[in-house]
């Protein structure tokens, strides 16, 4: 075999200066097909905090809740302080956390088209029954299809993309996921200031319409190429060959596609042993690690209880319904625009830069807004308009910098470090880690914003001080390294090479 003899996790030689082939439109039309996937999931985000905040939704579900929202002498910081009310909002990623690990044998078995297209059904019944609920158990029901969807999106969707896109431009590309997630939210942000006009049902307009990104995933899927790599993986080299042939817009493309069969006899050699148990061995200890901090880190940002929750933290703030939806639109415009950003420069400047430089700008947003409201906001108080404002243009500052940062690189860094044996495990891990997270703050933060108050952005300020230093010192940079040599990677690096074997 070419290269030499082989180790698991990696490949005996390094071709990457070999690699041949350009840009091509084929492989353009599919990363952009396949990234609709994210638009599912912005879509949701986006949407789950508009409707929460909708006086037609909360009466016809939350009573409580819209009752201690009309009242006013309930304390600003406590007006949405309701378990159940939290439960619509994270069921949705319990369920994704699930099904993203139920994912990865049928990513790994039958390609990642598969999982896409099961994704893509999945979130379409769920949106349907979400639009035409009477009652809580049909709307629970209905989020937890879409979190289904969601967690089959999420596993092979940048998968999909990190195996198609050439190694130089990998991060661009793979970034089209949180383009379209960022577009979905400022998507559904539109749909909501319009339908709270429509009277108290338009939560089920915005609710109903995910089922259109649903399609698009679905029917993309259907026609969208396989991966080389999964064709490879799945013993149909010929197939693997002229896909990667044509994606290339070349025929010299050997020295990838011997790359891509070292990963796959190496994954078919250890194909009776369980991917999940596989990726706990030492040699994979570096990679493992990645997928559970990075999305973890990823979501202790704090922006999901932003996005989220961003009608109803500014109406916490003392923003009328309009004002509140208006300044949610605001903020998905601009973590939209800013995922542009990361596009043009991730593969230029490099993965780390893109981390540290984020995180510092996101730590000092944080403590901004919570000194503002600190001094400024208190109980049955309104922000001044001035104040206002400002805590809105901190607010989008902070997600810009999210936007060009741990937004678009908590996904794209795990999907592109495993090899080949474990990457269907390995994403999936990742995806249910970040779904936990998900889980865990859409679930507690309305109760630690009626506990912490404005401290709860110093919460948040300080996870992101221990990401960014984490970064600084454990994450090597990925940037214009071949998928299939990132094992090169980890041996040079100062620490995770003392945990790696001698081969």
């Amino acid at each position: 075999m070419a290269g030499g003899s082989l180790a698991p996790g990696g490949m005996a030689i390094e071709r990457a200066g070999e690699y041949k082939g350009k840009v091509t439109s084929y492989v353009i039309i599919a990363c952009v097909v396949a990234a609709i996937g994210g638009s599912i999931f912005g879509y949701d985000i986006g949407i789950s905090g508009g409707v929460t905040s909708m006086d037609g939704f909360l009466d016809h579900f939350f009573k409580a809740v819209y009752k201690n929202k009309k009242s006013a002498h309930e304390n600003n910081y406590c007006k949405y302080n309701n378990q159940d009310l939290a439960a619509f909002t994270s069921s949705l990623y319990l369920a994704g956390l699930v099904a993203s690990l139920a994912a990865s044998p049928v990513t790994r078995s039958y390609g990642r088209r598969a999982s896409i297209i099961c994704g893509g059904i999945s979130f379409f019944v769920g949106a349907v029954l979400n639009a035409l609920a009477v009652n809580i158990a049909m709307l629970i029901l209905g989020r937890i299809l879409l979190g289904v969807g969601i967690g089959f999106g999420n596993q092979a969707v940048p998968l999909y993309l990190s195996e198609m896109a050439p190694a130089h431009l990998r991060g661009g590309l793979n970034m089209m996921f949180q383009l379209a997630t960022t577009l979905g939210i400022f998507t559904a942000n539109m749909v909501n200031y319009g339908t709270q006009r429509l009277g108290d049902w338009g939560w089920r307009v915005s609710l109903g319409l995910a089922a259109v990104p649903a399609l698009l995933m679905t029917v993309g899927g259907i026609f969208l190429p396989e991966t080389p790599n999964s064709l490879v993986e799945r013993r149909r080299k010929d197939r693997g060959r002229r896909v990667l042939e044509r994606i290339r817009g070349t025929e010299d493309v050997d020295a990838e596609f011997q790359d891509i069969v070292d990963a796959s006899d190496i994954a078919n050699s250890v194909e009776a042993e369980s991917p999940f148990r596989n990726i706990l061995e030492r040699r994979n200890r570096p990679q493992l690690v990645m997928a559970i901090f990075l999305p973890a880190f990823q979501i202790l940002t704090g922006i999901n209880s932003i996005l989220f929750y961003a009608p109803v933290l500014f109406q916490t703030m003392g923003f009328g319904g309009d004002a509140s939806l208006y300044a949610s639109a605001i903020t998905g415009a601009v973590l939209a625009s800013s995922t542009l950003i990361s596009m043009a420069t991730v593969d230029r400047l490099g993965r780390r830069a893109l981390l540290i430089s984020g995180g510092i700008q996101m730590i000092v947003c944080q403590v901004i807004v919570a000194i503002i409201l600190g001094v400024k906001f208190g109980d049955n108080q309104v922000l001044s308009k001035g104040y206002s404002i400002l805590v809105v243009t901190v607010i989008c500052l902070f997600v810009l910098a999210f936007g060009w940062s741990w937004g678009p690189l908590g996904w794209t860094i795990p999907s592109e470090i495993f090899p080949l044996e474990t990457r269907s495990a390995g994403q999936s891990i990742t995806v249910a880690v970040n779904l936990f997270f998900t889980f865990v703050i859409a679930q507690s933060f309305l109760s630690l914003l009626c506990a912490f108050k404005f401290g709860i952005f110093l919460f948040f300020a300080g996870w992101i001080t221990v990401m960014t230093i984490f970064v600084y010192v454990f994450l090597p940079e990925t940037k214009g390294v071949p998928i299939e040599e990132m094992t090169f990677l980890w041996r040079k690096h100062w620490f995770w090479k003392r945990m790696l074997p001698d081969y």
